[in-house]
């Protein structure tokens, strides 16, 4: 079971290294989906960890339409991945209609290479799930991460298991969407899929410390000890969540 964390800091991606995680996916803000970190962020979390390093390529919050200027905001910023020796980005580009804008996401993952490619969860909000399946298989992406178009994956799990068997090999599918190890295993067991992706965060003691920062606002980290516990429990033998399985 490959476990892939979403952080948005060095800390955190050390974490999730010491905590066994396969790979992370590097964003800056969060609070808004995630959009592409800095070069500086992605040169320290490379220089700070072994594990696969994807970073996002997503050049604002909001929709995944994007205008002409901000495709070429993309290009350029795989561009600054490749140079940073990443392992992989992490995209997605829409059309108006809510399709799979398979030309412009083709010419970016033609670009990325030989970097490995997941298709982010814009898949979630396409109109119609099983031709946006085929239309990313299409573009020659190794992997979606969805949570079946569902708020979260827990209650997309249906979803995800026809999704998992549509593929038929093609394409990974990766659950992401609201999982924690209380309800990983029974959602592995329950699609097929053997790739998860989690944010784990929860917030740092010491920004509560120092006044929860600018605006209120805290800044949210992940922990070695919870990643190890997420890694244990996709790990858990079927007998160990036959309860949650029933639910």
């Amino acid at each position: 079971m490959n476990v892939e964390i979403c952080i948005d800091s060095v800390e955190s991606a050390i974490a999730a290294a010491r905590g066994g995680a396969k790979r992370v996916e590097l964003c800056s803000a969060l609070s808004e989906g995630g959009i592409t970190p800095s070069s500086g962020l992605i040169h320290a979390v490379r220089a700070a960890i072994d594990i696969d390093l994807f970073v996002i390529i997503r050049p604002r919050g909001g929709d995944f339409v994007y205008s002409e200027l901000e495709f070429e905001v993309m290009t350029q910023d795989i561009r600054e991945a490749k140079n940073r020796k990443v392992d992989g980005v992490v995209l997605g580009i829409l059309t108006p209609g809510g399709q799979v804008d398979t030309e412009r996401t083709r010419k970016l993952i033609e670009l990325a290479r030989p970097l490995r490619v997941t298709f982010h969860r814009a898949f979630d909000v396409c109109v119609d799930l099983d031709r946006a399946l085929e239309d990313v298989i299409s573009t020659g992406a190794d992997r979606i991460l969805t949570s079946g178009g569902a708020p979260d994956a827990m209650r997309g799990m249906d979803r995800l298991a026809q999704l998992q068997k549509a593929a038929r090999g093609r394409i990974s599918i990766m659950a992401g969407g609201g999982i924690r190890p209380s309800n990983a295993r029974a959602l592995t067991l329950r699609t097929g899929v053997d790739e998860v992706h989690s944010s784990l965060s929860r917030g740092s003691d010491e920004s509560a410390e120092l006044g929860s920062g600018q605006n209120g606002r805290r800044a949210y980290v992940v922990f070695e000890e919870d990643v190890r516990a997420f890694k244990a429990a996709v790990s858990a033998t079927p007998l160990d969540v036959e309860t949650d399985v029933r639910q």
